[in-house]
């Protein structure tokens, strides 16, 4: 056998197995100790979203100034997330400070992740077909 061409069948499958494969994103939410409700539930609507397009999501509490003093408000925000998003989502990691940030880690379950619509080579074809007897019935290109 050839050495190019088994190159060539190897870079091939590399390929193929590339345009199969499945990467997890992993997005962002920083919410604040003191936030109102409008945009908890803005920010907790976007986590949401990403979670059903099936990236993980990293929410994070960021505290300024004397706002250190009370990480328990954190911790009570990323609770109320977390409740929130119960029947989407599980806890991959637990909330802890780094810093002035408390982070959480979610990740989707995977029954409730949405599956992007394919169409199929059939749809395209019958989308062909409507076209045409739209053309013939108008009578464009005939003689």
């Amino acid at each position: 056998m050839d050495y190019g061409k088994y190159k060539y069948e190897q870079s091939k499958k590399a390929r193929q197995a590339k345009k199969k494969q499945h990467t997890v994103e992993l997005k962002s939410m920083r919410y604040r100790p003191k936030i109102d409700e409008h945009d908890f539930q803005f920010k907790t609507r976007h986590v949401r979203e990403f979670l059903l397009q099936g990236s993980k999501v990293k929410v994070f509490v960021m505290f300024s100034g004397r706002e250190l003093a009370h990480t328990e408000y954190g911790h009570r925000v990323l609770q109320r997330v977390v409740e929130e998003l119960a029947d989407i989502s599980t806890v991959g990691q637990e909330p802890k400070m780094e810093g002035r940030r408390l982070n959480m880690i979610l990740n989707p379950k995977p029954q409730a992740i949405k599956s992007k619509p394919k169409r199929s080579e059939n749809a395209e074809d019958k989308n062909e077909q409507v076209s045409r007897q739209a053309v013939q019935e108008d009578g464009i290109g005939k003689d």
